[in-house]
């Protein structure tokens, strides 16, 4: 499979962006100029396309100005290649060699282009890829604050190697690095619950898709970034992220799975932003589409879903469109069939029956749920299930004199709770 041509880092912040035409971006440069008080500076499509070709002219200063405010990256990290010489080496265009950070104290290593000569061996590929694997498993049972730190550095390693790698191992580290930057944005949005670090992991995820041309996995990301602005509340934001997630899955083998996937993603960003009744619609889409089935399976990676994960997203959804009985039903069906390594998710599910209590004005079964939400917490963290438990405990406010409610105070701001939440 050969590599995609031209500035995949600039494509790569232009989706991230929210930008999923090339004419999209020029209008928002033109716009965005005027924003910031830029008289006169207009950008047509032509300009953005050489722009993302493989050879991209450097920009003019106001042109330069207004990318780097709009994308959020500095301009070597969107590709470009000053005339008067790098002070960061560009890794791959000229020397080969890895730059480690793109400025003092950066965080993230910039995804590299290809380099020369190929010093690594063709088993390279495999053996960084077992590590990503390991990795992928463990999240579901080391805690995330201790596994994050590990993900990150094998990012960095994956950096480092490949410049120094030639197809087709290449694109099997970097489709590997692209897996590991998706699992440490995954940490960052539902187990830190820091979304502005995930949206920063998620594009070096998408840069490095990119540099695999695995329309796939970049489909998963784009999908992953929808969350950060769904749960926000950006409905036109979240659903542009979900076009371009749509259509790189086009592009690739997807499984019904993978497709039923997209809907529930989606179905959960219009429920956050209060359309529930269209979640349900999207709802039933997966399940109609993974009744059908499809000819492909589902990639390996994908380990985040499946029907009882969907019942569960199906839930959440019917408790925030007011349907109480049947988001009861849903979500015990969903604990009794949850897999023992769902861990997590079953935290979710059961601040969610909470929550269909304390809507149902039954404070002590409430009370019961959050507790056991709580007792799973303490074996493994999840930023996602505490937030389900603080919302509740916050409806529960006209029972608070309840006894069944201070109980549930009492050990949701005990000293071992408190001092967990605060230190991931």
């Amino acid at each position: 499979m050969p590599r995609p041509a031209g500035n995949t880092r600039l494509k790569a912040a232009r989706l991230a962006a929210g930008h999923n035409s090339q004419q999209a971006l020029a209008d928002a440069i033109t716009e965005t100029a005027s924003t910031l008080g830029i008289r006169g500076l207009a950008v047509g499509v032509r300009q953005v396309r050489r722009w993302e070709s493989s050879t991209p002219p450097w920009p003019q200063p106001d042109v330069h100005r207004v990318l780097t405010h709009l994308l959020g990256q500095s301009m070597e990290d969107l590709g470009f290649t000053p005339p008067w010489g790098s002070a960061r080496p560009q890794p791959g265009r000229t020397t080969g060699r890895t730059v480690r950070t793109s400025q003092p104290g950066a965080r993230l290593t910039p995804v590299p282009l290809e380099g020369i000569p190929a010093k690594q061996p063709a088993t390279v590929g495999r053996d960084f890829g077992a590590v990503t694997r390991a990795h992928r498993h463990l999240y579901w049972s080391v805690a995330p604050a201790v596994l994050h730190p590990s993900v990150l550095e094998h990012t960095r390693l994956g950096c480092a190697l490949l410049p120094e790698t030639a197809n087709p191992a290449r694109q099997v580290v970097a489709a590997a690095l692209a897996e590991s930057y998706l699992l440490a944005g995954r940490i960052e949005f539902f187990d830190l619950r820091q979304p502005e670090r995930a949206s920063e992991t998620l594009l070096r995820a998408l840069q490095a898709a990119g540099e695999a041309d695995d329309p796939l996995l970049g489909a998963a990301i784009l999908a992953h970034m929808a969350f950060v602005p769904g749960w926000a509340g950006d409905r036109e934001a979240a659903l542009e992220r979900m076009t371009a997630a749509r259509t790189y899955a086009r592009r690739g083998t997807a499984s019904a799975e993978f497709r039923a996937w997209l809907d529930a993603v989606e179905a959960e960003c219009e429920t956050r932003c209060g359309d529930p009744h269209t979640a349900l619609r999207l709802i039933h889409h997966a399940e109609d589409t993974l009744s059908a089935g499809a000819e492909h399976a589902g990639p390996e990676w994908m380990d985040w879903f499946g029907p009882a994960r969907l019942s569960a997203f199906k839930g959440n959804t019917q408790l925030k469109a007011g349907h109480l009985p049947q988001a009861r039903q849903t979500l015990h069906d969903v604990l009794d069939r949850l897999p023992p390594e769902s861990a997590k998710q079953a935290t979710v599910v059961l601040g969610d029956l909470a929550a269909v209590e304390a809507s149902d004005g039954r404070p002590e079964e409430a009370c019961r749920y959050a507790i056991r939400a709580l007792d799973q917490l303490a074996l493994i963290w999840y930023a996602a299930g505490m937030d389900r438990v603080r919302e509740v405990r916050r409806t529960l406010a006209p029972w608070q004199n309840e006894p069944c409610v201070r109980d549930l105070d009492d050990r949701l701001y005990d000293w071992g709770t408190t001092v967990s939440a605060l230190q991931r």
